[in-house]
C-alpha cells in the first residue's frame, strides 16, 4: 500500500527535477552564447553596409520599409526580399541608427536558432545531447560570423530551424488539431523564409515532406491534408508580398533590385534563382563559372573546411548509426523521423551548394550549421545510450572521434601559423578520448564517460578557437570569412586568397584570436562611408570607403531640398554615403551598378526637376556607366578630400 501510495509522488517529483535540470541547463547554454555573440559586436560598424543603409532607410520610410528599399526616398530596392531588413528596421526605429541596432536582431536570431536545436534534441534524447547539439552550432565559426552579420541567412536559418522543429511537434502531436496547427505553422515559417532568401528557404522542405509523410501518426489521407495546410499557409505568408510586388505598377513602388526588368519573378527565377545554380546570371559581376570550383568535396576545400565542415562528417557517421539503430521500429517512430529530417536538410542542401555554378560565398553555408549539430548530438547520443546492448557503439564513437581529430587538425594546418599549439592539443585529447572508449568496455562508465569529455574536446576545440577569432575581429563588406586565413583558400575566379591589410579586402586575420578586419572595405558608425575618389564604382561595388566631415557637411547643406542629397554607381558606395548623412542617396543600377534604374532619360528627367543635388564620380557597368559618362560631359567636377562631385543644379555647364 506504501508503494502504490508513494511511488505516483515521487515519479512527479522526478519529473519536475529533470525539468529543472534541463532549463539550467537551457538557460546556461543560452546564456553562454549571448555572451559570446554578443562580445565585441559592433566592433563591425555597420557589418554590411549594403543592408545597413535599407535598414535606415526603412527605419524613415515605411514605404521603404514594405519594400526593402536602399534608400528612403525608394529609387531601387535590394537584390533580396525585405524580411530580414524588417527587424533591422523596426530596431533602428526604436534605438536609433548605430551597429549595436543593426547587428542586435542578428545576434537575438543565433541565440533563438541555437535554442531551438537544444529544444529539438531535448524532447527526443534529454538534456545532455541537446546540449551538445546546442554547442556545436553555437561554436561553428561561419554561424558565429553571420550572427553577428546583417547579411538576410541569420533570419533564414532561425525561420528554417523553426520549421523543422514545428514539423517534430506535429509528428509527436497526438491530436489532429494541433498536428495542423504545428504544420501550417510550418509552412508560414518557409514563407516567411521565401521572403528573406527566395528558393533557399525551399531546400529544406524534402527532408519536412519525407519525415512527416512517413511518421505522422494518422492515415495517409491526414498527412496529404495537413502537408496541404502547410503549403497553403506557406502561400499565404509568402504570397502576399509577392503579389503586391507583381500587382502594384512599377511608377507606385522602387525598382526591383537585381532584376533586369523590374520584375520580383524574374529576381526569384533568374539573379536568385535557377541562374545560382547554372552559372547564367545576368547582371552579375564575376559570375558566370568564376566563383571557384564545383564538385562534392567543393565544401570541405580551402576556406569552406573552416567555416562549417569540422563536424561534419562525424554528424554524417553519427547520424546513420542513429537510423541503423532506430531500424525497424514503427512507422511512426519519431526519433527516426527526426533524423530522416535533418539527414535530409543536410544532404540536399550540401549537393545543391556543391554543384550551384553561380555567386555564392562561403558564409552561405551557415544554412547547413543546424543540420550538423543535431545529427552530431541526436546521433551521438543514439549511439551512446546504445553502449551496453551494442559491442560495436563505443568503438564506433572512439573511430568517429579520431576521424574528428585527423580532419581537424587538417583544418588547423591550413592557417599553420596561427596558434600552432591548438593542433598537438587537438591529437592528444583525439587520441585520449579514443583509448577511454575502447578500454570502457572493460574498465566500466567512469571511462566512458572520461572518453565522451575528451571526445567533445577534440571535436570543439579547433571549430571554438576560429569561433573566437571570428568574434574578436571586425568583418565589414559583402563578402567575409570566419576564422584565420587560409593557404588554399581560393576566391572568385578560383583565385588565390591570402591575408589582407586590416580595414580593407582580403582575409585579415592575425597571430593571436584577434586580427584585423575580415570583408571588403566598410567604416564604422560615425565614420560613415563612401566610394571613395573618383576612379570608378567598381572599386566600391563590394564595400564602401569612408566619407570625410568635409564630404558629409558638403553633402548635408540644404538637404531638405532633395529627394537625394546625392547619387552615385553602385548601392555599396551610396550606402556608406547614406549612412554617414543619414540621408537618401540614389544607388544607380543597384548592388553591382548593372541594373537598367534609373535608365539616363529617367535620371536625366530628375536632375531636370531638381530631385538630385550631386553626382559622386564614378562608373560601372550597364546603365551606370551611361549616367556618370552624361555627368562628366555635361556638369563640372571638384574636388573634395579625393571625392570627386558633380553639383547637378547649377545648370549644365556643356550641350548635352
Amino acid at each position: 500500500m506504501t508503494t502504490t501510495t508513494w511511488a505516483p509522488a515521487a515519479r512527479i517529483t522526478t519529473v519536475v527535477s529533470v525539468v529543472r535540470r534541463d532549463r539550467v541547463v537551457l538557460g546556461a547554454l543560452l546564456a553562454g552564447t549571448a555572451v559570446l555573440y554578443f562580445w565585441n559586436l559592433t566592433a563591425s560598424g555597420y557589418a554590411n553596409e549594403f543592408y545597413a543603409a535599407a535598414a535606415q532607410a526603412g527605419s524613415q520610410s515605411w514605404t521603404a520599409f514594405l519594400w526593402g528599399a536602399s534608400d528612403a526616398a525608394g529609387s531601387i530596392t535590394v537584390d533580396k526580399p525585405p524580411a530580414a531588413l524588417w527587424a533591422m528596421g523596426l530596431s533602428v526605429r526604436v534605438f536609433g541608427l548605430s551597429s549595436f541596432a543593426i547587428l542586435l536582431p542578428q545576434v537575438l536570431m543565433g541565440i533563438g536558432s541555437v535554442g531551438l536545436v537544444f529544444a529539438s534534441v531535448r524532447r527526443l534524447l534529454g538534456a545532455g545531447p541537446a546540449l551538445l547539439a546546442g554547442a556545436v552550432l553555437a561554436l561553428t565559426p561561419v554561424a558565429a560570423l553571420m550572427f553577428r552579420f546583417d547579411n538576410p541567412d541569420a533570419l533564414l536559418v532561425l525561420l528554417m530551424t523553426a520549421a523543422a522543429y514545428a514539423v517534430q511537434r506535429a509528428i509527436e502531436s497526438p491530436s489532429d488539431r494541433r498536428r495542423m496547427g504545428w504544420m501550417a505553422l510550418m509552412g508560414a515559417l518557409i514563407g516567411f523564409g521565401f521572403l528573406t532568401k527566395q528558393l533557399q528557404a525551399f531546400l529544406v522542405l524534402p527532408g519536412f515532406a519525407a519525415a512527416y509523410l512517413l511518421a505522422a501518426p494518422v492515415p495517409l489521407a491526414r498527412r496529404l491534408r495537413d502537408g496541404a495546410v502547410a503549403l497553403g499557409a506557406l502561400v499565404v505568408a509568402a504570397g502576399w508580398w509577392v503579389a503586391l510586388a507583381e500587382l502594384v505598377p512599377a511608377s507606385a513602388r522602387p525598382y526591383i533590385g537585381g532584376s533586369q526588368d523590374n520584375s520580383f519573378l524574374e529576381l526569384t527565377f533568374g539573379y536568385n534563382g535557377f541562374g545560382r545554380l547554372t552559372g547564367d546570371e545576368v547582371g552579375s559581376v564575376g559570375g558566370g563559372g568564376g566563383w571557384g570550383s564545383t564538385g562534392l568535396t567543393r565544401l570541405l576545400d580551402g576556406q569552406f573546411g573552416g567555416q562549417i565542415a569540422w563536424l561534419a562528417p562525424a554528424a554524417v557517421v553519427l547520424g546513420l548509426a542513429g537510423l541503423w539503430l532506430r531500424r525497424g521500429r514503427p512507422r511512426t517512430d519519431a526519433i527516426r523521423a527526426v533524423l530522416l529530417l535533418w539527414a535530409a536538410w543536410l544532404v540536399v542542401t550540401w549537393l545543391t551548394f556543391s554543384l550551384m555554378a553561380g555567386i555564392f560565398h562561403e558564409y552561405y553555408t551557415v544554412a547547413l550549421a543546424p543540420a550538423i549539430a543535431v545529427l552530431a548530438g541526436l546521433g551521438g547520443g543514439l549511439v551512446w545510450r546504445a553502449r551496453a546492448e551494442r559491442t560495436w557503439a563505443l568503438p564506433l564513437l572512439a573511430g568517429t572521434t579520431l576521424m574528428t581529430t585527423v580532419w581537424a587538425y587538417a583544418l588547423l594546418s591550413r592557417s599553420a601559423d596561427w596558434q600552432p599549439w591548438l593542433r598537438p592539443v587537438v591529437v592528444v585529447a583525439g587520441v585520449a578520448a579514443a583509448a577511454l572508449l575502447l578500454a570502457a568496455r572493460w574498465g566500466g562508465g567512469a571511462l566512458a564517460r572520461g572518453g565522451v569529455a575528451f571526445a567533445v574536446v577534440a571535436g570543439l576545440l579547433g571549430p571554438a578557437a576560429y569561433t573566437l577569432q571570428t568574434v574578436a575581429t571586425p568583418h565589414t563588406g559583402s563578402i567575409v570569412t570566419a576564422g584565420p586565413a587560409v593557404t588554399t583558400s581560393s576566391g572568385p575566379g578560383g583565385m588565390a586568397v591570402r591575408g589582407g591589410p586590416p580595414g580593407g579586402g582580403g582575409q585579415g586575420g592575425g597571430q593571436q584570436f584577434g586580427g584585423g578586419p575580415r570583408g571588403q572595405g566598410g567604416a564604422p558608425p560615425g565614420g560613415g562611408g563612401g566610394g571613395g575618389g573618383g576612379g570608378g564604382a567598381m572599386g566600391g561595388l563590394l564595400g564602401g570607403g569612408t566619407a570625410s566631415a568635409e564630404v558629409t557637411a558638403l553633402l548635408l547643406e540644404d538637404a531638405a531640398d532633395y529627394t537625394w542629397i546625392a547619387a552615385t554607381v553602385g548601392a555599396q558606395n551610396a550606402a556608406s554615403y547614406q549612412l554617414a548623412t543619414e540621408e537618401s542617396v540614389m544607388p544607380i543600377g543597384g548592388f553591382n551598378g548593372s541594373d537598367p534604374a534609373p535608365t539616363l532619360a529617367q535620371f536625366q528627367q530628375d536632375v531636370a526637376d531638381g530631385e538630385i543635388h550631386y553626382f559622386i564620380g564614378g562608373s560601372g557597368p550597364g546603365g551606370g556607366s551611361e549616367i556618370a559618362d552624361w555627368v562628366a560631359e555635361n556638369f563640372t567636377a571638384v574636388t573634395v578630400d579625393g571625392v570627386t562631385l558633380y553639383d547637378l543644379t547649377g545648370g549644365e555647364t556643356n550641350d548635352a
